[in-house]
């Protein structure tokens, strides 16, 4: 088995390696002067099962060409099986047509990766369950609800607490949280006038005197979180906290955080942490190299994967 990696989430990979006590494959992945991607493997990878940690975060477009082109590179030299491992699976929230003459750009990506020669995905935590059907190749999603979990239960007592999805689609993943803990569950009930603008219409639940916990799949640009947040305290709630799988913070959403009245933003390292997200004092980071590094182990030895979530 072979662990390769591009320059989306580096220490993240490491991170990945130490869990599966095997070092990373020697690669390089640089850039000509015109910026196009250059891959050359150092390693003898014929025969072997070559896993790729890659995300399609930041910047989304040089990202997925590493992984595309180090798809490229692996296939041509004779590995018997590539696995894409996704953390971050970019372009998942253009999973539909939301207005007429736009693309379905996630099912676009899932085709240029399985055409690249990809055999097998690992990702967490799609946008949209239905995402996985956009690939014709196996394709496992991950959750990070179990790590959520145990991270709420070692830092906030439950007496009073409630589990708060941030809008209407994130019910499912909400209550998977709320069921685990126990708690009751609200609903932010908001509407986006515009792509990246969020309005909050009503609070669905009596959230007064609770300790609020929103929970959610990724965060941009802060907005929803913020606004949710403010209309949540407004409605009675004690504080509100959220924790989120992909901190995607856009330029200037951790500023916009760090001022907010979220009393912290706990997001997973599925995407490389920037500066400005250490130095807000209210996101904090946990890890997720030991489900990937635990998924990457049993699809390499062809055991059951969906059994680490029962």
């Amino acid at each position: 088995m072979k662990l390769v990696t591009g320059n989306s989430n580096r220490a993240l990979a490491q991170a990945v390696a130490s869990y599966l006590e095997l070092p990373l494959t020697d690669c390089t992945v640089k850039r000509f002067a015109d910026k196009e991607v250059f891959v050359e493997i150092h390693e003898n990878v014929r025969g072997e099962d070559v896993f790729m940690l890659q995300s399609t975060s930041y910047p989304a477009n040089d990202n997925l060409m590493e992984l595309l082109i180090l798809t490229d590179a692996l296939r041509r030299s004779s590995a018997r099986r590539i696995t894409a491992v996704l953390p971050y699976f970019g372009y998942a929230r253009q999973d539909r047509r939301a207005a007429g003459r736009t693309p379905i750009s996630a099912k676009l990506v899932s085709n240029l990766i399985t055409e690249a020669g990809v055999h097998r995905v690992i990702t967490l935590d799609l946008h949209a369950a239905q995402i996985q059907g956009f690939f014709d190749i196996p394709t496992d999603n991950l959750y990070a609800a179990p790590i959520i979990t145990r991270d709420i239960l070692d830092n906030y007592k439950l007496d009073n607490t409630m589990i708060v999805s941030p809008d209407v689609g994130g019910v499912a993943r909400a209550r998977a949280v709320a069921q685990r803990l126990g708690t009751d569950l609200a609903i932010v009930d908001k509407r986006r006038p515009k792509a990246g603008v969020s309005e909050v219409m009503n609070i669905i639940g009596d959230v007064s005197g609770q300790a609020c916990i929103l929970i959610d799949d990724i965060v941009d640009s802060g907005g929803t979180l913020v606004n949710a947040a403010e209309a949540l305290l407004k409605a009675g709630a004690r504080e509100v906290s959220a924790y989120i799988t992909h901190g995607v913070l856009s330029e200037g959403a951790a500023e916009r955080i760090a001022a907010s009245k979220l009393k912290e933003l706990v997001v997973t390292d599925s995407i490389q942490e920037t500066e400005a997200t250490k130095n807000a004092a209210n996101i904090r980071r946990i890890a997720i190299a030991p489900l990937i590094g635990e998924a990457i182990a049993r699809t390499a030895s062809e055991q059951s994967v969906s059994s680490l979530f029962d």
